[in-house]
Parts: C-alpha cells; structure tokens; sequence
C-alpha cells in the first residue's frame, strides 16, 4: 500500500481553500478526522480530498436571497437573541455556524449582516423600539469583538483602505463588520469609526501606507452635506486613491457620484469588498 499522506490543518486548509479555522472546527466536530502527531493535529490527503467533494457538491436548502436556509435561520434567531439583549444566546448561535463549518467570513456576511439589516428596517418601519435596537447594538459590538481576530492574517498585505462613516453618522457596526471582512482578504485596515470629520479622514489617508482606497460609508439620508464636505476634502488633499462613497443610504452609483464619490461601494459589505477587489484584485 502507498504511504496515507499527512497533512496539517494549515496544509489541508490551503488545499480546500477555506480558513484555518474552518478546517479546525471540522476536526473539532468530527467532521473532519485527525490524529495528534506531537503537539499539532494531522489529517490523512485522502480525508481533506473527500471533504473537498462534499463541499463541491450543489447544496439544494438555498434560500430566496441565495443563502443557505440553515444561515437564513441562523441570521433569524441571532436578530430575535440580539434585539433581547441575551449576549450567550447570540453566541450560541455564532458559535453553531462556526462549528458547521461556516467561515467567519460567511458568518458575518450571511448571519450577522442580515440580522442587523433586519433590526434597522424594523426600527424604520417603527416595529422595533428604540431599546430593542440599543440592546442589539451593543451585543452585536461584543460579538464582533470575539470573532474580529480570527480575520487575522500572515503574510504580505495587498495595501491599505481608510474606512469609517462621516460627521454626524453615528453607526460604527458597519464599518467594523467590514473592516474585520477586509482583513480576513488581506488589507490592511484603518478604520475612524463613527462620526468623522473630514479632516481626519485626510489625515489617516495620507498616513496609510499603499493606500487602495477610501470608504466612506453612509447610512443616515439627510447627510450629504457632511459625505459632500468628506470627499471634497479628499479630492483637495490629493490622497492618490479612489474615494468610494456607499452604505444603506446611498441606493446607486448615481447618489455615490453626485455625493462626490469616484465610485460606489454598493450597499454593504460583500459589495464593498466585491468593489475593492476589483480595484486590488488579489495576484
């Protein structure tokens, strides 16, 4: 018989082409077998390979937005524990996607960012209180502060993006889930948070080094006064990359244009990374 060729989780991930902590959890769960070889965890080629079949595999519970049901439920149950305020049942519910096998990646984009979506247009459309979306806004803020390391990344960065939304825009969760989604892609990323002046995003443009891209992320109407002055001032400093304007409120490529934009990052996270991968695209 050949020799069972050993590979190790890093190895085995780089073969299936998902994150270390993919492979990890699979072990963790049985989904994968491994064996201790000293200190660090071996899985047999012929094991990876045949996850690797699994996950090729047509998935048939697809939902009506193209996620998975069992995320489109998950995103569910995270909304109705965040909007209670119950941090450990918001983490249950992360912590069972991870265990799936769902990458933080996909577990910010198809679990969280749909939770918080749906908190926001039930607080417009007046059915969630204003202390249902405080509870969940701080919940949300804890729970990213758990997950953002595993976005981490060795190696040589593909340049650096200034992101954060401008004055008078007080939502700082969505440049946070996005900042850690860049990461997890290779950027280095500079994010000013909520409420910035323009002058700091000057600033920290010129200051990051290969910058790729500014992002300014606008989820209040009504602003365009205080993203126009933003932009403005990036074009006057010169910073030498593109400013792209988007969020929820910014519905197209018109408004990011009109808004004094030089593109648009689309209206959240996936269409941010999608516009900078385009600009950066990976070599």
């Amino acid at each position: 018989m050949p020799p069972v060729e050993a590979l190790t989780l890093h190895e085995a991930a780089d073969r299936l082409g998902v994150h270390y902590m993919t492979v990890y959890r699979w072990v963790r769960t049985g989904r994968l077998p491994a064996h201790r070889s000293g200190v660090e965890w071996r899985v047999d080629a012929a094991d990876v390979e045949q996850a690797g079949r699994r996950g090729r595999e047509p998935r048939a519970d697809v939902g009506a937005r193209g996620r998975p049901r069992s995320r489109a439920a998950a995103g569910e149950r995270l909304r109705s524990r965040m909007m209670a305020g119950d941090e450990a049942g918001a983490w249950a519910v992360i912590d069972e996607s991870l265990a799936s096998g769902t990458t933080p990646a996909e577990v910010y984009l198809e679990v969280v960012a749909p939770a918080l979506e749906a908190v926001g247009a039930g607080w417009a459309a007046g059915e969630v209180s204003v202390a249902e979306e405080h509870r969940a806004t701080a919940v949300t803020s804890r729970l990213l502060g758990r997950l953002g390391p595993q976005f981490a990344r060795p190696g040589r960065k593909r340049g650096s993006v200034v992101i954060g939304a401008p004055s008078g825009d007080e939502h700082a969760l969505p440049a946070s889930l996005l900042g850690d989604v860049l990461r997890g892609a290779g950027f280095d990323v500079v994010d000013l948070g909520a409420n910035t002046p323009p002058e700091s995003f000057v600033e920290s443009a010129r200051g990051a080094a290969r910058l790729v891209a500014v992002l300014i992320g606008v989820t209040n109407r009504g602003n365009d006064a205080a993203v126009q002055a933003t932009t403005a001032a990036l074009h006057d400093a010169a910073v030498g990359a593109p400013v792209l304007v988007g969020g929820g409120a910014v519905p197209d490529a018109a408004d990011a244009l009109r808004l004094g934009g030089d593109g648009w990052s689309g209206p959240h996270a996936r269409s941010a990374l999608a516009a900078l991968e385009e600009i950066s695209p990976r070599s």
